[in-house]
């Protein structure tokens, strides 16, 4: 019999107490004002704030996994209705300069909901520095959950892998949680319950 802690087998990881939601998403980019103005003039992001830190040879290696010599600029962004999102520019001399293929581990890519992908497309291929991979795609039969959802992948001028997406033409998506479902009145009732 295997032993038990709180009804779940020992080892098997306890969920995180007290979870909400998720707050930001962190980037890192070469170039700090070059991701804020594609954050900006082509996603539609507000600035907040900016911050620095480091270097420091004890703070950074220890709470950031970074080289002693590493120093930090950032800047948070929001992307209404609900996206935060935290760019870093950092400088080390053990920095590396290629990102991550979308093969590779720690690959990975920010998709954005827009009305029609083919007018996003067409935007993003005037966009300077901006690389559309291939053409608009349509999900068939094979997905058929998502059957017609409609996307292509991009590449910003600094090599961030996104995405755009039109679900317009699906017939039963599933429920993906979306704009509609962040009301005032459940976030203030689920606080006012706390």
């Amino acid at each position: 019999m295997t032993a038990q802690i709180n009804g779940a087998p020992a080892g098997t990881p306890r969920r995180l107490p007290g979870l909400q939601h998720t707050d930001h998403v962190g980037l890192t980019v070469p170039n700090l004002e070059e991701g804020i103005r594609f954050f900006v003039d082509v996603l539609g992001a507000e600035e907040l704030y900016r911050s620095e830190r480091g270097p420091d040879e004890e703070f950074m290696p220890t709470n950031f996994d970074v080289p002693a010599d590493a120093k930090l600029t950032l800047a948070m962004l929001r992307l209404p209705p609900n996206l935060n999102i935290e760019l870093f520019e950092w400088s080390s001399a053990e920095r590396r300069e290629t990102p991550p293929r979308h093969c590779d581990a720690g690959g990975h890519h920010l998709c954005f909901v827009v009305d029609d992908v083919d007018e996003a497309i067409a935007v993003l291929r005037k966009t300077p520095g901006v690389r559309v991979l291939g053409q608009r795609k349509e999900v068939a039969g094979d997905s058929p959950r998502v059957a017609g959802n409609r996307w292509t992948y991009f590449l910003t001028p600094w090599g961030l892998l996104m995405e755009v997406v039109d679900r317009s033409r699906v017939a039963a998506p599933p429920r993906l949680v979306g704009p509609a479902d962040w009301t005032p009145t459940q976030h203030t009732s689920r606080k006012d319950n706390q």
